[in-house]
């Protein structure tokens, strides 16, 4: 293969990996609800991305890798993490609602009062006990990749962790342009409830 068709075709791959896995974070999830609220009110937000992004690397690598083929073969390892996610997702919502219920706390001008350990441990949970994670990036995008062979698998699961480096550092750092928005409490009570909500409603999606 010519060296012009040879880089064509690892950019093909590159924008595919990229394209596939930016359909798949973009969609609001806890994930992103939680670095969105984070970024609102400039709470840790390097290291929450930082925490999101390598969290993504490792789980498309080892999508990439062939382990989404041995999750498939052990359901009930899937099973467990599905009701971890199911109970995670109630607990979130559970403390989202209480915040859009007493807003008066919360400002997007200034930090606020959590510490960078809650922040990163809240952040490690939502994104490893969140079953969709595991099947968007191993699982599907983990599937996808294989259909490029070798090398090209690997091109493609770079595509796909420059997408979500992309979007969390987006979300995170570009949710200060909306700080005046959320100024006001009035504006915090209904982000707040409509993350309860949305946290309810995947939870209920994971077992249903």
């Amino acid at each position: 293969m010519a060296a012009g068709a040879y880089r064509r075709m690892v950019l093909s791959v590159y924008l595919t990996g990229l394209g596939s896995a930016a359909a798949l974070i973009v969609a609001i999830g806890a994930q992103n609800a939680f670095v969105l609220r984070q970024g609102l009110r400039r709470e840790h937000v390097p290291a929450v991305v930082a925490i999101c992004v390598a969290s993504d690397a490792i789980l498309i690598a080892a999508g990439v890798a062939g382990i989404g083929t041995l999750v498939k073969a052990a359901p009930l390892a899937l099973t467990i993490v599905r009701w971890a996610g199911f109970a995670f997702l109630v607990g979130y919502a559970v403390f989202a609602a209480v915040r859009a219920v007493r807003p008066s706390t919360l400002t997007a001008a200034t930090s606020g009062g959590g510490t960078l350990a809650a922040a990163i441990g809240t952040c490690l949970a939502i994104t490893w006990l969140n079953p969709h994670v595991y099947l968007d990036t191993v699982l599907l995008l983990g599937s996808l990749s294989a259909t490029h062979g070798d090398p090209g698998r690997w091109v493609f699961g770079a595509g796909a962790a420059t997408a979500s480096l992309l979007w969390f550092v987006l979300l995170g750092f570009g949710a200060r342009v909306a700080a005046p928005v959320f100024a006001r409490p009035a504006a915090w009570r209904v982000l707040d409830a409509g993350i309860a909500v949305l946290m309810l409603v995947l939870a209920v999606m994971l077992v249903v």
